[in-house]
């Protein structure tokens, strides 16, 4: 096992791990697929009303016959990883060091309904740039821990588990592996927990490089229409997302115990219910196939049911209930973040950040990229875009 020069906290077990997932596992989400109730009609209507039938039976069919998990366990497990126990959880992380001597460290967060799969295309290119065609100096060292409650890091021995909690499971993970300073990045929930993380340990996290920032009026005179044209439309957007796109927000926030029966025991019923999100978020989209292939879409799916962490990676939507709801509350301020913070607003992204509430809201943003081309899922849908940037605030850090 290759660690940072200085030893790990002693006592404190890191082991390593692999993912083997039983063939009667894979059997059984054949059998499943195959034996799927579907319903008798769905009043077509494209999107509007969720999952098209025809697009859901084509995708679970591949799922069954033409995906192969094999080749995704492997390629998973061509990565280092390990578990630990923090806090009464488990977690499971890749553990991937760049080969450069001065590489700097990164820890990336994925949010839901993502998972470590978000990241299987920038782990080549940040960690060993010379190799991708790029600089050296912009090598990283990378952690790329599983929420817990999520994927291997699932099931959740108990309650309570916030953006704060996994924040703080973070510091305590990074300080068990032996990284005194690390650059926090993060889409959807992870650019919350980058976030909080930058708060309960600044003198650690170099920066916090995140893509979902959100804020609200505060009630000032004259603010709202001294937005911008963009600022306004954005505003708008997320208005419009409160209205028309927030069912699976509002059932995770209030009953992630009921939905997971049904997830849990249909592998259609949880494929319907993250490919619509991967659809959703980006609104160029027609299918998720245009922006991200199947078989990266069915890994990550795959990664939640044979996990069964449908109801349990919910729960962060319950738990983080209050904390969410603050953030859309007039006049509510988060709390201070005193390092700097870059921001990739994503054009595509169902609620991109609104520029002149985040800079009111957090003074520390040092870096700001307006990217048209990308929707929620950067990683996945163009890795060299969200490579350049982290990259660009990274050496801004330094410079």
């Amino acid at each position: 096992m290759l660690w940072p020069t200085r030893t790990p906290t002693k006592g404190l077990a890191v082991r390593p791990f692999q993912i083997r997932v039983p063939e009667s596992q894979l059997a059984d989400l054949r059998r499943r697929l195959s034996a799927t109730r579907w319903p008798s009609t769905t009043l077509e209507s494209g999107w509007a009303r969720g999952v098209p039938m025809a697009y859901l039976r084509e995708l679970a069919e591949y799922w069954r016959t033409g995906y192969d998990w094999r080749a995704a366990e492997s390629e998973l497990n061509g990565y280092a990883q390990f578990v630990t126990d923090i806090d009464g959880a488990t977690i499971h992380f890749l553990h991937v060091r760049s080969p450069e001597p001065g590489a700097r460290v990164a820890l990336l967060s994925h949010g839901w309904p993502g998972s470590i799969v978000e990241f299987l295309d920038v782990i080549g290119p940040l960690t060993d740039p010379r190799a991708h065609g790029g600089d050296p100096a912009d090598a990283f060292h990378l952690v790329i821990p599983s929420l817990p409650g999520f994927g291997f890091s699932g099931p959740l021995p108990d309650v309570g588990w916030d953006v704060r909690r996994v924040a703080k499971a973070w510091a305590e993970l990074m300080d068990r592996i032996g990284y005194d300073s690390y650059l926090a990045v993060g889409g959807d929930f992870g650019s919350f927990i980058s976030l909080e993380l930058a708060r309960l340990a600044p003198d650690r996290v170099t920066g916090a490089h995140i893509s979902t920032l959100l804020g609200a009026p505060s009630g000032a005179p004259g603010e709202l229409e001294r937005l911008s044209p963009s600022d306004a439309a954005r505003l708008q957007d997320a208005a419009r997302f409160n209205e028309d796109l927030s069912g699976y927000l509002i059932l995770q926030l209030t009953r992630p115990h009921t939905l997971a029966y049904g997830l849990t025991d249909s592998p259609v019923g949880q494929l319907a219910w993250i490919a619509e999100k991967f659809r959703e978020w980006n609104r160029d989209a027609k299918t998720p196939d245009e922006f991200i292939t199947r078989d990266r879409l069915l890994t990550n799916v795959s990664l939640y049911w044979f996990t069964g962490t449908a109801g349990t990676s919910a729960q962060l939507y319950r738990e983080s209930a209050p904390y969410l709801g603050a953030l859309f509350t007039p006049g509510a301020r988060p709390e201070p973040v005193e390092v700097p913070i870059g921001v990739a607003s994503y054009r595509l992204d169902t609620t991109p950040p609104i520029r002149a509430f985040a800079e009111r809201d957090y003074p520390t943003i040092i870096h700001w990229t307006e990217i048209d081309e990308v929707g929620h899922f950067a990683s996945l849908e163009r890795p060299e875009v969200f490579i350049d940037d982290v990259r660009a605030f990274g050496r801004s850090l330094v410079a």
